[in-house]
C-alpha cells in the first residue's frame, strides 16, 4: 500500500515538473479545468433557481385528475408526455437498432451505402425540430388525415431521435471487441446468434445511453408536438386523441403570463421525471451489464 502511495506521488511530483518545463501544458490544464467548473456552476445554478422558484408553489390542485383554468392540473400533460415517450421509443428504438446491426454487423465496411447512410443519419440530426414539425403537420397531420393526435407526434418525434438511436447504437456494437465474435465463431455459433447472445449484450449500456439521450430530447421537445400533438390539456382517449405534454404545458403556462409560478412548479416535475428516467436506465444497464 505504501509503495502504490509512493508511486503516486512521484507520478504526480513528475507532472507538476512538467506543466513547469511546459506553461503550454499548464495554460490549457487550466483552461480545462475552468471549462469544466464553469458548465457545473451552470448547472447547479440552473437547477437551483428553477427549484427555488418552483417548489413553494407545487400543491395539490396542479395534480387534479382534470385541467380547468382555476388549477391548471399538470396531471394530463405527465400522462401524455409518459405515452408519447413509450409509443416514440416503441417505434424509434426497434428500427435505429436493428439498422444499426445491418450496419455493422451485415453490411461491408466501406461500402457506399453505409457511408451515405452515414452522413445522412447524421444530417437530420442536425436538422431543428421545427422542420420536423412542419413535415408532421403537412405529411401525419394533414395528408395521412390523423389529426393533430398522439400517434402523429409520436411519428414525428419518432424520426427525429431516430438517427440519435442508430449512431449511438452504431457506436456501441464497433467498441464491441472482435474476440467476442471469433469466440462465438469458433463454438460453431452463426451470425445472428453471434449478434444476439454475443455482441448485443456486451453493447447493452452504450445502446441505453443513446436511448436516454433520445428520452430526454422527447420529454423536452415542444416545437415538434405543438403542430403534430396538439396543446389539449386532457387525458386522451385512444392514440388519436390531441393532448399537451409538460414541455409544451410549461411553454404554455409561461407564455399566458397568467400562471408563470405553476409554469416553475411544472418545470420542477419535468426536471424531476428526466431525473427519474435517467437513474432507472442506469440501473438496468447495470443489471443488464451484469448479467
Amino acid at each position: 500500500m505504501e509503495n502504490i502511495k509512493a508511486i503516486n506521488q512521484v507520478t504526480f511530483a513528475d507532472k507538476v515538473k512538467g506543466y513547469l518545463k511546459n506553461p503550454a501544458s499548464m495554460i490549457l490544464m487550466l483552461l480545462v479545468m475552468a471549462a469544466a467548473l464553469l458548465t457545473f456552476a451552470a448547472l447547479l445554478f440552473i437547477i437551483a433557481y428553477i427549484l427555488i422558484k418552483g417548489v413553494p408553489n407545487l400543491t395539490p390542485s396542479l395534480f387534479s385528475l382534470n385541467y380547468t383554468t382555476e388549477n391548471v392540473s399538470m396531471l394530463p400533460s405527465i400522462i401524455n408526455t409518459l405515452i408519447m415517450t413509450v409509443c416514440a421509443l416503441a417505434i424509434a428504438a426497434p428500427l435505429g437498432i436493428f439498422t444499426a446491426i445491418y450496419l455493422v454487423e451485415y453490411a461491408k465496411r466501406g461500402n457506399k451505402l453505409v457511408v451515405l447512410i452515414g452522413i445522412t443519419a447524421e444530417t437530420l440530426s442536425g436538422i431543428p425540430s421545427i422542420v420536423y414539425g412542419l413535415f408532421g403537420m403537412l405529411f401525419f397531420v394533414t395528408y395521412l388525415k390523423w389529426g393533430y393526435s398522439i400517434l402523429a407526434g409520436a411519428f414525428t418525434l419518432a424520426i427525429m431521435i431516430l438517427p440519435l438511436i442508430m449512431r449511438t447504437t452504431e457506436e456501441a456494437l464497433k467498441s464491441v471487441s472482435d474476440s467476442y465474435r471469433e469466440a462465438s465463431y469458433g463454438l460453431g455459433a452463426g451470425r445472428l446468434r453471434t449478434v444476439f447472445r454475443a455482441v448485443l449484450p456486451a453493447a447493452v449500456p452504450g445502446i441505453l445511453a443513446g436511448i436516454i439521450l433520445a428520452t430526454g430530447r422527447i420529454v423536452g421537445e415542444t416545437a415538434a408536438l405543438i403542430y403534430t400533438a396538439g396543446m389539449v390539456a386532457e387525458i386522451p382517449k385512444n392514440l388519436m386523441s390531441s393532448g399537451r405534454t409538460l414541455a409544451i404545458h410549461t411553454y404554455v403556462l409561461s407564455s399566458e403570463g397568467l400562471y408563470t409560478n405553476q409554469a416553475y412548479a411544472t418545470a420542477v416535475i419535468l426536471l424531476l421525471m428526466v431525473l427519474l428516467i435517467n437513474i432507472l436506465s442506469s440501473l438496468v444497464a447495470k443489471k443488464l451489464t451484469n448479467k
